[in-house]
């Protein structure tokens, strides 16, 4: 891994590392808030940091697996740790979403009393440090699978605070109780869709799908076009990591390129072509060239 790849994941492990600190800090101020408030949007608001905070450890864990460098037993490294980390944040964040949903429809008919005014200062104060948290992660959320689930479970929970604040300021003003039951269900609504997103990418890379922005037919018809080449077959392209796409792929090209030396000429024309060609740059590719007459035969048999 290049020096500059080493600094972006240090700089990286640095925004997980403060952003879980403040989330830590508020997660104990709204733990003593929903006590004091008996507010069911600010205990969730609370689970969900609870989770957030599990969450940015797994993501700072993962982040620091990353670094590993590969070895005899894993040619990899641990690139796909990423992945694993996102896979396991986007189930706990589903999982406290549809808990959310379920106890805020009950409490819709059997609203408990709440104190408006203290829910308010406690949304206030986790609001302000999911915006800090938000802002410090804001600039590597592109960086990798880990690094966007990190960043959308703070800014969900950021939502979650706003939530808490508009039911405060509607118990106060109005003395309509659901409104905290009401603010519950809006969060597990933001934190559900999300959650079902994030997964589903995590495990497009675990089963090993075509990534995206990689139309397969389009790369099999590029690689068909290129000259002397007869056939394209067994292609395969699939992710190790955010940003890092593999393919490999049989191609069957005519018996004179073994002869004359033209063999490796197309193996390099077909690399430069899946790696420069596409939006999405595929690097590490591995070509099987095989001569028309011994295809021929397989054919046959």
């Amino acid at each position: 891994m290049t020096g500059h790849h080493h600094a972006h994941a240090a700089v990286d492990r640095r925004r997980l590392a403060i952003a879980f600190g403040m989330t830590v800090s508020v997660l104990l101020v709204q733990l003593v808030g929903a006590v004091v408030t008996g507010s069911l949007a600010l205990l969730v608001d609370a689970a969900h940091m609870l989770t957030d905070a599990g969450g940015l450890l797994i993501a700072l864990l993962a982040a620091r697996l990353m670094q590993h460098a590969a070895s005899s037993t894993r040619t990899w490294g641990l690139a796909r740790a990423e992945v694993l980390g996102a896979t396991l944040q986007a189930a706990v964040l589903l999982g406290v979403g549809l808990y959310v949903l379920i106890e805020g429809v009950q409490r819709l008919a059997e609203p408990p009393e709440i104190a408006p005014l203290e829910l308010v200062v406690f949304g206030v104060i986790g609001l302000a440090a999911n915006l800090v948290a938000i802002s410090v992660l804001a600039g590597g959320r592109t960086s990798n699978l880990n690094m966007r689930a990190a960043f959308l479970e703070v800014a969900a929970d950021a939502l979650g605070s706003v939530a808490v604040v508009a039911a405060a300021l509607v118990i106060a003003l109005t003395g309509w109780l659901q409104a905290d039951a009401v603010a519950a269900i809006l969060i597990g609504a933001l934190i559900v869709p999300r959650s079902l997103r994030l997964l589903r990418e995590a495990l497009d890379v675990l089963l090993e799908s075509v990534p995206r922005g990689i139309d397969l037919d389009d790369v099999r018809q590029h690689i068909a076009d290129v000259p002397h080449v007869v056939d394209v077959h067994d292609l395969h392209i699939s992710q190790i990591a955010t940003g890092l796409p593999v393919l490999t792929a049989h191609v069957v090209v005519d018996d004179e390129c073994f002869h004359d030396g033209h063999a490796s000429d197309i193996t390099e024309t077909l690399q430069t072509c899946v790696a420069e060609h596409f939006a999405v740059a595929i690097d590490h590719s591995t070509f099987q060239l095989e001569p028309a007459s011994s295809a021929a035969r397989h054919e046959l048999h």
